[in-house]
């Protein structure tokens, strides 16, 4: 037990090392000596990278342990269809222009709760409608995304085509647009979800197991589920508003991360997934701007990279069940 708990500490603290070079490297690399500009225009990049790195790690590992699925993740209740819903709503009747100007503090809020407020209803009262069936409300949220997406697409064809220009600028998740001024409460809102996650891994701990080993072990499982949908459903909306739709990015380090922490406690997961994810998205940012010239975008890449892992890991499981 102590030795894994050393190899656990060891292999932390390479990550750990391995997110401090990378930020070095991508804030200080190419500045010319102007290091106060390079600074302010990468650190607040760096800044929206740990968010939603951190965001998307708890989530989709609280959510994998929920399922009991490693191939599942938050995305597959249809927060990024309503997203993208909510968004051309917007577009369609305030005008591409218009909501572009009025984009603030308030507009980012409205955002967050419609997407956590919609996704939470639906999901608190379609867990009663089918007896806390969890694998049925998986089911009608990825109806509902296609119903989402259907609307999407039937108002996106109608709207002007320069409304439908901005629009598609909107939809894309983008490092390079994040405001300041929702930084921080973006920050307090995913730090306090991630606190709750924190206090309650031993829950999760526990419901790794299995939901009938839960139970016998005193946990009001359907209660912890309902509460589980809120805090995830909150931080994949919160990662959503601020940067726009990542799909992948929760798959990949939540999966590497039970390869390389090889454990089932969620701490140690957590601060895994949450440093692979910070890596990654600074790694691949890296990239993209010096040696790529901003040719490409972070999305692009991270969706790239992730449906060839997403295949690679299905022939794998595939292979080693025969």
């Amino acid at each position: 037990m102590k030795k894994q708990e050393q190899r656990s500490s060891v292999r932390l603290m390479i990550l750990l090392l391995a997110v401090l070079g990378i930020c070095f490297l991508y804030l200080s690399y190419n500045t010319y000596g102007i290091w106060a500009f390079a600074l302010e225009l990468r650190g607040g990049k760096v800044l929206a990278f740990i968010l939603v790195g951190i965001a998307g790690a708890f989530s989709t590992i609280s959510f994998q342990t929920m399922t009991q699925n490693h191939f599942l993740t938050p995305n597959i209740l249809g927060l990024d269809s309503l997203y993208v819903l909510v968004q051309t709503l917007l577009f369609f009747f305030l005008g591409g222009r218009q909501t572009l100007g009025e984009t603030s503090l308030t507009t980012f809020l409205m955002n967050v709760l419609l997407m956590v407020g919609i996704s939470v209803t639906l999901s608190y009262f379609l867990l009663k409608k089918s007896g806390n069936d969890l694998f049925l409300l998986l089911m009608i949220g990825m109806i509902l995304g296609t119903f989402f997406n259907s609307i999407s697409t039937f108002l996106q064809v109608v709207m002007d085509p320069n409304e439908y220009d901005l629009l598609q600028g909107r939809l894309f998740a983008s490092f390079g647009n994040v405001d300041s001024q929702y930084l921080l409460i973006a920050g307090l809102l995913i730090a306090g979800l991630v606190f709750f996650l924190w206090i309650k891994s031993y829950l999760l701990d526990v419901l790794h197991l299995g939901n009938n080993q839960a139970k016998n072990l005193g946990i009001n499982v359907p209660r912890f589920q309902l509460v589980l949908l809120f805090v995830i459903s909150g931080l994949v909306g919160l990662s959503t508003a601020l940067v726009g739709p990542v799909t992948f990015l929760g798959f990949i380090v939540a999966n590497v991360s039970y390869q390389w922490m090889n454990t089932y406690r969620h701490r140690e997961l957590f601060i895994a997934g949450s440093l692979l994810a910070i890596f990654l998205l600074v790694f691949a940012q890296f990239l993209i701007e010096q040696v790529f010239k901003l040719n490409t975008t972070l999305s692009i890449v991270i969706e790239f990279v992730g449906g060839l892992y997403f295949v690679g890991k299905i022939v794998s499981e595939r292979k080693q069940r025969r």
